[in-house]
Formats: C-alpha cells, sequence, structure tokens
C-alpha cells in the first residue's frame, strides 16, 4: 500500500481528485477507471471486501475453472496501482463539506485528512460516515443503502455510491460493472475529456483521418505484442502457486478478537 496522500502546507490537507471509499470489487475497479482517465485517485481499503469470504469464484467471466478470490482480489489490487491509483489501508469516519471552493473534506481513523473533489462510496455496510453530508439513505433492517440514480449519483453532487452500498447484486460481475459505470459517470460529470477507455490497433482512427479520442490509444504491432508478453508473463506468475493467504469465513462465526478467522 502507498501513503495516504500527496503532502500538502501545514494549515492545507493534501487534495485528491477523486477518493474512493471500500477497496472491494466496485470501488477497485471504480480506481482503475478514474486513474485511467488521468484523475489522481486514492483509495481507502478497510480490507473488508466479502470476496475474500468466498471458497471459489466460479461464475466471473474469463475465467473458466474459476479462481481463487483472494488472488483475484489481489490482482484488481495490483491492477488499480500499475494504472495510477495509490491504495491505503485503512477506514473513512468522517465525510463533511468542505469549506471554500467546494468538494470535501474526508477524515480517517488514523486522523489523516485529505480534501477531495468527488467521493465514491464503495465500502459495505457502515454508512455512519456520511451523516454530515446527509445524502439519501435507505434502511432496510439492519442494512442502509445509499440512493440515487442508476448510474451512481447520490443526492449529494460529487458523492457517488459503487456496489452494494448502492443495493447492487451481490456478484462480483455486477460490483465490477457497477464500479465502472459509476466511475465512467463521475469522468464526464468532471468534464475529463472522455470518449472510451480503448486501447485500439495502429491506424483504426488515425487511417480514417480522426484524431485518437480522449481516453483511447493507438498501439502498433511491436507495442501490442509486447503487452502480450507481458500479460502471459504476468498471469503465469499469479497462477503459478497456490494463494498463500488462508480461507476467511464469516465474522459472525468466530470470535477472535478480529471478528473472523482462516480456515484450511
Amino acid at each position: 500500500m502507498s501513503e495516504p496522500t500527496d503532502a500538502g502546507s501545514d494549515d492545507e490537507p493534501p487534495h485528491r481528485e477523486v477518493l474512493i471509499v471500500g477497496g472491494g470489487v466496485a470501488g477497485l475497479t471504480a480506481a482503475i477507471y478514474t486513474a485511467r482517465a488521468g484523475l489522481d485517485t486514492l483509495v481507502y481499503d478497510g480490507g473488508e471486501s466479502i470476496l475474500r469470504r468466498n471458497a471459489h469464484l466460479e461464475n466471473f467471466p474469463g475465467f473458466p475453472a474459476g479462481v481463487n478470490p483472494r488472488l483475484f482480489a489481489d490482482m484488481l489490487h495490483a491492477q488499480a496501482t500499475r494504472n495510477g491509483a495509490d491504495l491505503v489501508d485503512g477506514q473513512i469516519t468522517r465525510l463533511e463539506h468542505a469549506e471554500g471552493d467546494g468538494g470535501f473534506l474526508v477524515t480517517a481513523a488514523d486522523g489523516d485528512s485529505i480534501r477531495a473533489d468527488s467521493v465514491v462510496a464503495a465500502s459495505w455496510s457502515n454508512t455512519d460516515y456520511l451523516d454530515p453530508v446527509a445524502p439519501d439513505i435507505r434502511s432496510a433492517g439492519s442494512k442502509a443503502f445509499l440512493e440515487g440514480d442508476e448510474h451512481g449519483r447520490t443526492s449529494v453532487d460529487g458523492l457517488y455510491a459503487a456496489g452494494r452500498l448502492a443495493e447492487r447484486y451481490h456478484q462480483a460481475v455486477v460490483a465490477a460493472g457497477d464500479g465502472a459505470e459509476t466511475a465512467i459517470t463521475l469522468i464526464h460529470d468532471s468534464e475529463t475529456p472522455f470518449y472510451h477507455d480503448w486501447v485500439a490497433p495502429e491506424g483504426y482512427f488515425t487511417d480514417r483521418d480522426r484524431e485518437v479520442p480522449p481516453g483511447c490509444e493507438e498501439i502498433d504491432e511491436t507495442e501490442r505484442t509486447a503487452r502480450r508478453a507481458e500479460s502471459r508473463a504476468a498471469m503465469q506468475e499469479y497462477f503459478a502457486a497456490e494463494h498463500e493467504e488462508r480461507q476467511r469465513t464469516h465474522p459472525s462465526l468466530v470470535d477472535d478478537g478480529k471478528g473472523r478467522l482462516g480456515s484450511e
């Protein structure tokens, strides 16, 4: 994990364009997209992703025989940081409107403060830290969901919701898609030039006398060959051995001081 923020002055907290609360599938997918669009992105990961409790992830596209969920989570972390997002171990305890030019002032459990233009709430299922900005919340027994539109916007300008907190289905693939959609909504709302996040073959646009659109990239055969080789090597390394992290279980089933325990 990286340092939480860029250095700021003694009087002013460090600034990020996007702060994402939650390092599960939805939060990390959102981070991949916002970072690739050039937005300075920081993710606070509380380490509580439900994904890591799964025994084997078998319904995510692209893995015909399934994948170890903890390995898959590690791969998402690596993909987010590779594309420019910063990840921090920690929890956010308070989100409030910043004074002055808008945005938010965010406080972490360790006392660090960050100024953020936009925030994506992808945590589950605590919403207490959002109380100061008073978003519309739907209570359902012990659970709470952020209400908003179908693209991830909430009732608070600049605050977005993704994944289970936005009352999306449990499945990892749904969380990934919702994280991506929410991120793209945020990108468009930020007025960042963006067309598609798309790596195209050389000439796809330029051979038709078109400029390469924002968010797109053309690569020649040499670069494409290099990237394919790099991806093969990375996947071989990831799957070369069994993942070392032991299986997690539901926190309510054990009492080990942390509310969970790995099992063989």
